[in-house]
This record gives structure tokens, sequence and C-alpha cells, in this order.
């Protein structure tokens, strides 16, 4: 099937606010701190790698890929001492879908279609070298058609995780490289990457002359052509492997999940609790645009 890859990036940017909820809400925030976990972090890790078990923390900062082990092993797996992966995946999913419905997503036919359509691509989507998507797929399919919504965005946007990982490899840039290489393309604000992913100027500076050496950065730490071309085609790479997921869906079920979700994530987005400048770097002005 040919489509054009541009897609699969459009998704995206309606697909991972609708997940989001479950690092930004009020409702995971309280539900996470509720479980008796000490701090943003410790919950952000024991709620994301949930589906994978109680798994070491050099796991963890593996599949994860760009943060500081020293950052994961703070919380894992002391969190295991306080809950199961069992109960937190519970409230993960309860909380997320509190929040969303708390933004307005509860037109149940918009809801049901998306929700059925999403899950037709978790389902059938690629799990060859997706760790973290394979253990969101193992879980239990919920009941309520705006859990599985939750659910199935969740699932799509580790698939697609999983696949950038795979292309930063391709490409030789290591995780902690990647997000300087994501500041210095004006994709996210380096202080807030910095802050996020736990960097000192020493070490910020270290990954700049890394990249330096490559031809990729100049001195003071900004794109050259070569790389602006090579994070390109990261991201294009990144994109490639994500459109297959889709292929299970025709052209007109395909333009009917765009049309359904649109709205949803705008209702996500409106609500203000996912910030505009996340890790992520989502696009925001492509969702005025209701069709493919």
């Amino acid at each position: 099937m040919s489509r054009s890859t541009t897609i699969a990036r459009r998704l995206f940017d309606r697909l991972e606010p609708v997940h989001a909820v479950t690092y930004f809400s009020p409702e995971a925030r309280a539900a996470l701190d509720g479980l008796g976990f000490r701090g943003f972090w410790m919950g952000y890790f024991a709620a994301r790698s949930a589906p994978l078990g109680p798994v070491a923390p050099e796991v963890v900062t593996a599949v994860f890929c760009n943060f500081a082990p020293w950052r994961v092993a703070k919380a894992l797996p002391a969190a295991w001492e306080i809950a199961t992966p069992a109960t937190v995946l519970q409230v993960r999913q309860d909380s997320a879908v509190a929040a969303l419905r708390r933004y307005g997503c509860t037109d149940p036919d918009a809801i049901g279609t998306a929700a059925a359509l999403l899950g037709t691509v978790a389902r059938s989507a690629p799990s060859e070298g997706r760790p973290l998507f394979a253990a969101n797929l193992a879980l239990p399919w919920p009941e309520e058609p705006l859990a599985q919504l939750w659910h199935a965005a969740t699932l799509l946007r580790e698939q697609r995780g999983d696949g950038h990982i795979a292309a930063l490899n391709v490409f030789g840039i290591s995780g902690r490289q990647s997000n300087v290489l994501h500041a210095a393309a004006d994709r996210v604000p380096r202080e807030m990457i910095m802050r996020s992913r736990d960097y000192d100027e020493e070490q910020w500076q270290r990954h700049i002359g890394e990249l330096a050496d490559r031809g990729l950065l100049d001195g003071a730490g900004a794109l050259t052509p070569a790389g602006a071309d090579l994070k390109a085609e990261i991201e294009a790479t990144t994109d490639r492997l994500a459109l297959p997921a889709f292929d299970v869906l025709d052209d007109a079920d395909l333009n009917t999940l765009f049309g359904v979700l649109t709205p949803l994530t705008r209702l996500v987005v409106a609500a203000g609790d996912v910030p505009a400048a996340t890790p992520m770097g989502l696009d925001r002005d492509d969702l005025d645009n209701d069709s493919l």
C-alpha cells in the first residue's frame, strides 16, 4: 500500500496528546501520588514501565533510551515496594480516562468509532523489535470505549517510539545525544529538555562535542547542513516505520479515523494540561486541519 509518510506524523500529533494525559493531568498525578510514590519521576517510571513488569532499572533505561540511568535507578525498583505493576496499570488507565472525560471527550459515537478503528490498528501493528509496544499489547483489552481509545493511543505511540529508537540506532545516535540533536533542530526548548532529562552544562557540552566531531553540529551547538539532513532522515525513518501499522485500514476508514480523532485531540489540547512544549516536540499547527 502506497501512502505518504506524512500521514504517520499527522496521526502521531493527534494520538500523542490523548496518551500524554497520563503524564500531565492532575488526575494522573493525584492517583500516582495517592499510591505513595515520591515525586513525579517515581510515578512516571513506574507507570510507563509497568507493562514490562518489575524489571531491573537497566532494562527500563535501555527501553526508554534517553533518560539518565541514575534517574531511573532512583525510582526503580523502589516503586515496586510501594505498589505492584498491576495496581499501577489500573490507576494509570483510570486516571487517564477521568481526565479525558473531564475534557469533554464524551460523544459516544465519536469515542466508539475512534476506539474501534484505533484498536484494529493497534492489534495488527508490527511488534518485532518493539519491546514496549509488545508489553502494552500483552495487557488485557479494556471494556469501556474511552479506556479502549486511550489504550490504543498508548499502544501506537509506544510502537512509534520503539521504531524511533531503532532509527536512532541505525544512524548511530545515542539516546542522550538525540535530546541534544532534537533541541538543536528547534523541536524542543534546550532548557526544558535539559531539565526534564537531567543534563548539567558539562554533560550537554560533551554531547555537543560528540555530535560536532561527526560534523552534525558546529562548535556553538547549531545544526550543520549535515546535521539537518540527518535529523530529517531520522524523523522520516520514524514515520516510515510507523506507517505500516495503518495498512489494516482502507482509505475510507483512515479518513474516518482522522476525522473523529482530530476533534478529540483538540479537546485535550484546549484543556491545557498537556503543555505546548514537551519532549515529544508535537506540532499543533496542523490540528486545525480536519482532513488527510
